[in-house]
Formats: structure tokens, sequence, C-alpha cells
């Protein structure tokens, strides 16, 4: 006789016909299963809405209401001069057959085409950079704990401070970077590293590099060192090659974490404004669709086409980060991991 055939009491449970499983269990707990969960559990649903519900408000009035605004402006043709005296104009702002419209303006697809290439070298070399830095502050060594401070330092600095920084760094006059060069001589005369069209956009990637690296270094830390050890323990009982580990063990499991932090990036880069604006100004070689769309929004005044633009980078964004997150399976609710 089984086990499972004799209830505690000592009695027989009957045999449950076969393609009737389920219908053994008892009533209550087939109608807790079709109501969705336990009691418990639809008290923890309600205290989790509770406590959710006044960030969603506050996200609604601080991040809602200005995209909707934004969006409803970029069908107008409203101006900074009297921005309550506007009318509907439709779509006339993306594209309208006599004066083209965003659509058809190259400026704002030579921001675009800057924006992407922007964000593709910059995450690209700092998440690569940052894979590095993580896996070196992740082995021990004395002094662990100051070195990772220390890394932390270019992300602490606000972007402001560090633009401009970087810019009497790479003046072509008085600049040390320039200075250096020339002593031991890589370069001939000065540099003009952010006034070139050729080196503008390059002297961009590399202080955002240096500033943003530690930012991917340290969550893809955070990644590591939830990895186990008995993985590890077993590959070195083994004798199994180092880079055999890193590839075949330690980067398929830490790339969950790897994944989070280049969405979070690229979120930021698609949309950066502060730190080109600082080093180049409204420069056309450089120029963001962020600063794009300041430059309309403010310098021409106009809110009208500058919403547009706004709305027009939103969308972009948008849609580069749900490509991506469907093309590299990220699971960002946590489940598979």
């Amino acid at each position: 006789m089984a086990q499972g055939d004799v209830a505690s009491t000592g009695v027989k449970r009957p045999p449950v016909p076969a393609g009737q499983a389920g219908a053994g269990r008892p009533p209550k707990a087939a109608a807790t299963r079709r109501s969705g969960g336990s009691e418990l559990t639809r008290a923890k649903i309600r205290s989790a809405v509770l406590f959710l519900l006044p960030m969603m408000i506050v996200l609604a009035l601080v991040a809602g209401w200005p995209l909707g605004r934004t969006i409803y402006f970029a069908f107008t043709n409203a101006t900074l001069n009297d921005i309550n005296n506007y009318e509907f104009i439709g779509f006339d702002n993306f594209y309208n057959s006599e004066w083209g419209g965003l659509l058809k303006d190259p400026q704002w697809w030579n921001a675009v085409w800057n924006t992407i290439w922007f964000a593709t070298i910059s995450v690209t070399l700092e998440t690569v950079l940052g894979l590095i830095v993580a896996l070196a502050l992740n082995m021990r060594f004395p002094g662990r704990g100051i070195v990772r401070a220390a890394v932390l330092i270019p992300w602490a600095i606000p972007t402001i401070v560090s633009a401009q920084m970087w810019g009497w760094m790479l003046h072509d006059q008085f600049g040390v970077i320039n200075a250096m060069l020339l002593g031991i001589g890589i370069i001939s005369q000065p540099i003009a590293w952010t006034a070139n069209p050729d080196t503008a956009m390059l002297a961009v990637v590399m202080v955002d590099v240096w500033k943003t690296t530690p930012f991917m270094a340290l969550l893809i830390l955070a990644g590591l060192q939830m990895l186990p050890s008995d993985c590890y323990e077993s590959a070195r009982v083994d004798g199994i090659a180092p880079w055999k580990v890193f590839f075949r063990v330690t980067l398929p499991l830490v790339y969950p974490a790897i994944a989070v932090a280049v969405i979070f990036r690229a979120l930021d880069a698609l949309r950066i404004f502060d730190l080109i604006y600082v080093l180049t100004s409204n420069s056309a070689d450089t120029m963001s669709m962020s600063v794009y769309a300041r430059q309309q929004l403010v310098d021409f005044q106009d809110v009208g086409y500058g919403s547009a633009a706004s709305t027009a980078l939103f969308l972009i964004i948008a849609l580069l980060t749900v490509v991506y997150i469907i093309a590299g399976k990220v699971d960002l609710s946590g489940e598979k991991s």
C-alpha cells in the first residue's frame, strides 16, 4: 500500500479517476485557487498598491504632466513670446508640404545620427571597461575598500563640473592635455579638441567614458557578488582554465546584471545634453537630439516645433529601448533569475 493512499486517520481515500485531477481537492482550496489566491496574498497585494500609490501620483505629476503637455504643444504653433496664444496645426510641425517640417530637416537627422553614434560607442566602451574594473574590484587584495571608493569619484562629480574641467584640460592654448602630448612628442602643434570637427565627438565620448565607467562597474560588481561560489570551486577542482571559467560560467551568470546596466546607460546616453552643450555648445558636428530641441525651444523660441522635436526624441528612445529588451531577451521582472 502506498503511503499517500492513507490519511492521517488511517482511512483509505477513494481513487481519483483519470482526467479528473483536482476532483478530490477540498472545495475551499479550489475556490481559493479560482479567486486568485488566499486572503493573505490579497492583503499583500493591497498593501503593495497602497505603498506604491503615493509614488505613482508624484510620478504622474512630475513626469506624466510635462510629457503630456509637451506632446500637446507639438501639434500647435505656440511660441515662447506668447505661450497662451496658439492654434492647433495638426502634424505640420512634423511634416508639411510648404517648409518640410521636422522629418525633412537635415539638421534634425544629423542630430539623430550624432546621438545614436555617441550612445553606441560610449555605452559599448563603458560596458567593456566597467566589466574589467568590476572583475578587478571583485578580487581580494589589501585596500580593496579604498580602491572601490576611489573608482567612484569621477561618477560622483556633477556632469557640468566635469565637463567644464575637461574643457579647460582640452583647451588648445593652455590645456594640460596638449602640453603633455607636445612634451612627449606625440603631436607637433596644439589641437583644438572640442572645436575641431574631426575630434569634437571623440573628445565628448572620452569624457563620458571617463565619467560613467564607474557607474557600470558598480552595477556589474553587484551582479558578480551575487554569483554562487560552488561553481568556481568545482571549476578549480577540475582544473578548468580561468578564461574558460569566465566565458562559460561568469559571463552567462552575470549577463542579466549587464543587460540591465546597459539599459540604464543607454537611456542616459540617448538623452545626452549637458556634457555636449558645455564642451561644444550648439556645434552641428556634435549636436544631439536634446541640444537640437533646446535650440528650437529657447534660442528660436518656437515652442511648437521644439515640442515636436522633444516628442520625436521620446519616441525614438522608447522604440530603441523596446527593441533592445526584445532582441536581448532582457528579463526586467527578475522571475527567470
